[in-house]
């Protein structure tokens, strides 16, 4: 009977030790919890994130506009270059061409080129077949450069792509709740906006082309709104991307580059 009372001291201190192991072990896992809850951001830093990630929207929403819209650019005949009462004009932009018919009536006296291309008129609209066959498209008379003219498309797709990819990184950052996916959004959004911008510049390129192919029909050009929207969105992409480089910055850096007022100098 007293056998089972009396317990060797060598079974008591491996007990000992046994109970100071699982003390250990669970010391070690409410750190480990408080570390991941220390490592989660804060409720202004996840407001902050959102806020920089709906400017990138912003200029998600515009690109999207542009590259879908064919105003990048509009092409005008003068107005008394038909000796007709109709003139033309024609507006394209990285996958179709439109050729507008307007009455000179409707036309600002004041401009001496046909347009602009939002007046009433019959419209006849193309898509590149440079996509397709490999074809280049003839513009009155003038023929278009297709390298040029993918080179700016596959750019902007490009730069799409970036932007999904950036995007998903946000998503993750706020549904996990660490900053380790800022860094490779900023990333994505500052490149997005670099590869929107030269495409840009590729597409004018390409315009310039197209005057200098025929010099037998005189033609107004100007860049158009759907540029305006792209242009516009490559800047606010750039900005939304740095503002995610300054945002993954620990905490302990903006401490000490930004002190407190109340704080002993």
């Amino acid at each position: 009977m007293w056998s089972n009372f009396l317990v060797p001291q060598d079974e008591e201190g491996r007990l000992g030790v046994a109970g100071g192991g699982q003390g250990g072990a669970l010391a070690g896992i409410k750190a480990g919890r408080g570390q991941r809850r220390s490592q989660k951001m804060s409720d202004s830093q996840d407001g902050k994130i959102k806020l920089a990630f709906l400017v990138c929207l912003v200029g998600v929403t515009l690109t999207v506009l542009g590259v879908g819209t064919e105003f990048w650019v509009e092409l005008s005949q003068p107005k008394d270059f038909g000796g007709n009462r109709t003139c033309h004009v024609a507006h394209y932009g990285l996958w179709k061409a439109c050729v507008r018919t307007l009455w000179v009536a409707d036309v600002d006296p004041d401009r001496a080129s046909c347009g602009p291309a939002e007046l009433p008129g019959e419209s006849n609209c193309t898509y590149f077949k440079f996509f397709t066959s490999g074809e280049n498209a003839v513009i009155f008379k003038k023929t278009t450069n297709k390298n040029l003219n993918l080179a700016a498309t596959i750019l902007a797709l490009l730069s799409l792509t970036m932007m999904v990819m950036g995007s998903i990184c946000i998503i993750m950052t706020l549904s996990k709740g660490v900053s380790f996916f800022l860094k490779p959004a900023s990333f994505c959004f500052i490149l997005s906006g670099i590869l929107v911008l030269v495409s840009i510049v590729m597409f004018h390129q390409s315009v310039l082309a197209l005057l200098a192919s025929e010099h037998s029909v005189p033609l107004h050009h100007q860049l158009s709104w759907s540029v305006a929207c792209v242009g516009s969105a490559g800047a606010i992409l750039i900005f939304g991307g740095l503002l995610f480089v300054l945002l993954s910055f620990p905490l302990s850096l903006w401490h000490k580059c930004l002190p407190h007022k109340n704080s002993a100098s």
